[in-house]
């Protein structure tokens, strides 16, 4: 039901810790590599897995799951141990899209730069240039007109749609595309720009 001081199945005085802020080497420690009947890897695996979790943000919990229902039991207080998340979600989120392998890139204008900058999304009319080749979703880099990098994100068009609407005014993409498209060629929420100096 949790993570103890020491194994409870042999030292029946074991302490079930409720709560984990931070996994030290002293929690590391406490997970004994065993395994029940009922799991595999035991403990240190269980950390693992927490560790991962709360790195991105998310909290996680360690309980008994044999019983029925056994997210309504933790809801109503049963006993586990609650490890704390590490980072807020939305910026484990922009690591993981900043350490995502590049599928291609877009060049924008000064405009376009300094609206990033200030937090605002990346639209069509402030796109110059597109290289590479990418589908929706797929993780690009931002470049100004020097070649530096700007920032990286999801891009919500494919390659060939975005060449297609570079410079577009909102009212001009649906036009050039023939269907209804999105605003942002990269939306703010899945993009991290980087500051300069």
């Amino acid at each position: 039901d949790g993570l103890y001081d020491e194994d409870p199945r042999k030292r029946p005085h074991a302490r079930r810790i409720g709560v984990v802020t931070s996994i030290t080497s002293r929690i590391e420690a406490m997970a004994e590599d065993s395994a029940s009947a009922l799991s595999r890897g035991g403990m240190k695996t269980k950390i693992l897995a927490a560790k991962i979790a709360t790195s991105a943000g998310c909290a996680m919990a360690i309980a008994d799951g044999r019983s029925d229902s056994p997210l309504s039991a933790l809801q109503g207080g049963k006993e586990c141990t609650w490890f704390i998340p590490q980072n807020d979600p939305q910026s484990a989120r922009k690591h993981w899209i900043l350490s995502m392998k590049s599928r291609g890139h877009v060049v924008i204008d000064e405009g376009a730069a300094r609206a990033l900058a200030s937090g605002k999304s990346l639209l069509p009319a402030g796109a110059i240039r597109v290289g590479g080749t990418f589908n929706r979703g797929d993780p690009v880099e931002i470049h100004d007109r020097e070649g530096r990098s700007v920032g990286s994100g999801l891009i919500r068009y494919t390659s060939g749609e975005a060449r297609q609407i570079l410079g577009c005014r909102s009212a001009e993409v649906v036009r050039k595309l023939g269907y209804p498209a999105r605003a942002a060629l990269v939306h703010r929420d899945d993009m991290v720009v980087l500051t300069s100096g």
